[in-house]
């Protein structure tokens, strides 16, 4: 039988996790959803969200809109401990808050990825792929025919 090498490293104790923050302990992650392309910083903070340099109260107009960026927080009871501060471009408000809430999830799973098993179950990692259907020439619209004619 061959001599173990001692050049080779046997775990004593486990590394303890630590998250990838930038300079200014932010952690970063993009989120998508139909045409919208946020990209959203999470640092830890007492619950500011920002969008485009405004508020999350002036920037969106419906209360099912700013339900949705607060989700991942709710579903991880974190509501509160981040601030937020994200760009976002591209497509309507909908689609705008469906790419925050997805970034915002990737980053809290990103920050602790014990929160994966309550983040995933709700759906919030899974990027909504739905986009709009092109218009097909000959139709007036993507699914919608002119009426059959027999004779």
């Amino acid at each position: 039988m061959r001599p173990m090498s001692s050049n080779l490293a046997t775990p004593d104790a486990p590394v303890p996790f630590t998250p990838d923050v930038d300079s200014q302990g932010r952690i970063y992650s993009t989120g998508r959803r139909k045409t919208a392309s946020a990209r959203v910083w999470v640092m830890p903070g007492e619950g500011r969200v920002t969008v485009n340099s405004k508020s999350m109260l002036d920037y969106f107009h419906r209360d099912f809109h700013l339900e949705e960026i607060a989700k991942p927080f709710q579903v991880t009871q974190t509501l509160g401990k981040f601030d937020v501060w994200c760009t976002v471009k591209g497509g309507g408000e909908s689609g705008q808050a469906g790419a925050i809430r997805l970034g915002i999830s990737r980053s809290l799973e990103k920050f602790e990825p014990s929160l994966r098993k309550l983040l995933k179950p709700a759906g919030l990692l899974t990027r909504d792929a739905r986009k709009v259907e092109r218009k097909k020439a000959g139709q007036p619209k993507a699914r919608k025919k002119r009426q059959w004619v027999k004779r």
